[in-house]
């Protein structure tokens, strides 16, 4: 058992003005974290212990699917980074110091550290952050697979232990790349990522990846409804003014043309008017880097400024200087539509998609929205906000190929891992745990992770005869497998039960006062707001009865 007196848990009674949500305030006021700069934090004595208990969850949970621990280097050097496939996406993000086989799953459990331009949220997003990644090596694909189902077999057991309803969803596979993988995500409005789902069929993605039933699977191309028409629409440069009168072109009508730098080239994306690109899915046509080109790259291309963009066969100024034109699936919803003439100042109708786009390639590249059908059930889909705190992807041979990670077989033949990459952000999991557990009053510790399962507080520590009570029921509760805290502070009750609730353990054991007099002892857990009065001739084998009970829950 721990007393509170010879510990350091520094709370606080108003939240810092930097804090900016529940989290961010508990954690500070808890007494859990201090800041030291813009990004970084000190654990104090509490957040540290739950930090612990999420890493040895994380550990058991690895450990049973069969992965294997071991520490690396903080500090890389750079060629490593240089000869791989991610340096040019992740370079920017990274801290840079200068200095004068088959069939296996590596994990550490290490501190990492992110050039995060605006951090925010507490650890949420931190410049230095604790966090688990793994490395699994496979001989074959479906080798690889079984092992990515392993790690989300061990993530789903992980968040479950620690009090956290998460959601896995399908994700982009983003820098990392590969073939597919799965973000593990909690529902909270201050989430930093949408989650799209559908209660009735199970389907759950992230926006990035997110993708609906709009097109119908017979939905066939529209015929042609007019020969192409060219017509003057002087200073109209948006959807909108398209949409007004005099022309009242409706959004769902009009083709949005847009122009991307892709590894230095320009390309275009075409969507519905109506639609917004989702940039992420443009990671599918194979640029390693993507960004909207700018004005002055766009008019030598098109012959035209933005506002007045096409991709209509005979109408783009230097159509080789295009890496090509992608088209979302939804325009053959348009079918025959209006779009930009590649002229300042005028327009094309009766734009035909088969007949006059000159497509390069169909795909999915719009953003999905509240309300479209579910692509498994045709039910509304629905999104939330959450926040990401670990992502499993599979990688396939992508480093392999470049860091020549092979293996020879029975046959003395030579052939490339197939990996896959897990990743868990412990400290991010440990403000997860907080944002989603919590009440006016303060953190509602989940059982596994709480800092100490039960607080016993001792409203008469001078007292002799509660100070013996005090240590037996603590002696109890520990026997029984919780870790105890003994808040024996010379301070007021009142003080002591709000740092109770703000600190926020399980169970609250409270002696002294009437109490004792009247031969009770007050048991309450901080889920509840009800306080049962126990007997001082029953308390021990209650308490104990009732650690044992939470430990199986």
């Amino acid at each position: 058992m721990k007393y509170w007196s010879q510990t350091f848990i520094p709370t606080l009674k108003e939240s810092p003005a930097d804090a900016e949500i529940a989290s961010h305030k508990l954690l500070l006021r808890a007494g859990l974290v201090r800041k030291l700069g813009a990004g970084f934090y000190t654990y104090m004595p509490a957040g540290l212990r739950a930090l612990r208990k999420i890493m040895d969850i994380c550990r058991e949970e690895m450990d049973r699917e069969g992965a294997t621990e071991l520490a690396m280097p903080h500090v890389h050097p750079v060629e490593n980074w240089q000869d791989g496939p991610r340096w040019a996406a992740a370079r920017e993000i990274m801290y840079r110091v200068d200095h004068a086989g088959a069939g296996k799953n590596f994990y550490q459990i290490t501190t990492k550290f992110r050039n995060e331009i605006r951090p925010r949220y507490g650890l949420m997003r931190a410049r230095e952050f604790i966090m688990k990644d793994a490395y699994s090596f496979d001989a074959t694909d479906d080798a690889a697979i079984e092992s990515y189902n392993k790690m989300k077999r061990a993530y789903t057991a992980f968040f479950t232990r620690c009090g956290l309803k998460t959601i896995s969803v399908e994700a982009d596979t983003g820098v990392m790349g590969g073939s597919f993988s799965h973000e593990f995500m909690v529902p909270a409005p201050i989430g930093d990522d949408d989650v799209v789902y559908c209660d009735a069929s199970g389907y759950a993605a992230n926006r990035e990846k997110a993708t609906s039933g709009i097109i119908p699977a017979d939905l066939k191309d529209a015929a042609p409804a007019g020969s192409v028409e060219e017509f003057p629409t002087p200073g109209i440069v948006t959807i909108a003014a398209l949409e007004a009168a005099p022309y009242h072109v409706s959004a769902d009508k009009q083709f949005k043309t847009l122009v991307f730098m892709g590894d230095g080239k320009p390309f275009l994306v075409i969507v519905r008017g109506c639609d917004d690109v989702e940039e992420a899915k443009l990671g599918s046509l194979g640029f390693q880097l993507w960004r909207a080109a700018t004005p002055e790259e766009i008019e030598p291309v098109m012959g035209a400024k933005p506002g007045s963009l096409g991709a209509v066969k005979g109408t783009i100024k230097n159509p080789g200087a295009l890496a090509g034109i992608f088209a979302d699936h939804a325009v053959r919803l348009v079918g025959n539509g209006t779009t930009g003439a590649n002229k300042d100042g005028f327009h094309l109708r009766h734009v035909n998609v088969g007949r006059d786009l000159a497509i390069t390639q169909f795909g999915d590249f719009r953003r999905v929205h509240a309300g479209e059908p579910c692509p498994k059930c045709g039910q509304p889909l629905k999104i939330d906000r959450a926040i990401e705190v670990g992502h499993v992807f599979k990688l396939g041979t992508k480093y392999s190929e470049k860091f020549g990670a092979a293996y020879t077989d029975d046959k003395k033949q030579s052939h490339l891992m197939v990996m896959g990459c897990y990743g868990i952000g412990i400290s991010r999991t440990l403000q997860a745990v907080i944002e989603q557990s919590n009440d006016a009053d303060g953190i509602i510790w989940p059982w596994n992770v709480a800092p100490w399962q039960v607080l016993v507080v001792n409203l008469d520590p001078q007292d002799a005869a509660a100070t013996d009570v005090a240590k037996k029921l603590a002696a109890a509760a520990e026997a029984a497998g919780a870790d105890v805290l003994v808040d024996d502070r010379a301070e007021r009750p009142g003080v002591k039960f709000k740092d109770a609730d703000l600190v926020g353990l399980p169970l609250r054991l409270t002696v002294g006062g009437k109490g004792l007099k009247e031969g009770i002892i007050e048991l309450k857990w901080r889920t509840s707001k009800d306080v049962t009065k126990v007997p001082l001739p029953d308390a021990e084998k209650i308490v104990g009865d009732a650690v044992r009970a939470a430990a199986k829950a």
